[in-house]
């Protein structure tokens, strides 16, 4: 059952964002950046957490998921240290995954190949 509500709200998340590209004219970076923030307001009004507890990497993994990620890492910040943790707290909870995506951009620039585009 697991598998099955990752799918269906992963593929909902997916859906939408898809439908906003086809039937909008907004630009896939303004909709990317749009879902990062829904995910820290649904986070904030305790929405987002039911959600990734129900569907796990169907919730966890989209940008939806970094949003809550963010929010997460500043509200513990902020209960250690006080108000710096709003400035710091958000990165410091999604450094791993930064890191971790930066590495293997990395090492795909080194194992793959580039070609002109024309």
């Amino acid at each position: 059952m697991n598998y099955l509500w990752a799918f269906v709200v992963g593929g909902t998340i997916c859906v939408v964002g898809q439908l906003l590209i086809d039937y909008t004219k907004l630009s896939p970076a303004r909709i990317l950046t749009g879902y990062v923030v829904a995910g820290v307001i649904l986070s904030a009004v305790g929405l987002y957490d039911p959600l990734a507890k129900l569907a796990g990497a169907g919730a966890s993994v989209p940008l939806l998921g970094f949003g809550h990620l963010l929010a997460q890492g500043v509200v513990k910040a902020v209960d250690e240290i006080g108000l710096p943790g709003v400035f710091t707290g958000g990165i410091g909870a999604a450094a791993g995954g930064i890191t971790a995506s930066l590495v293997f951009a990395l090492l795909a620039a080194l194992v793959g190949k580039s070609k002109d585009q024309n």
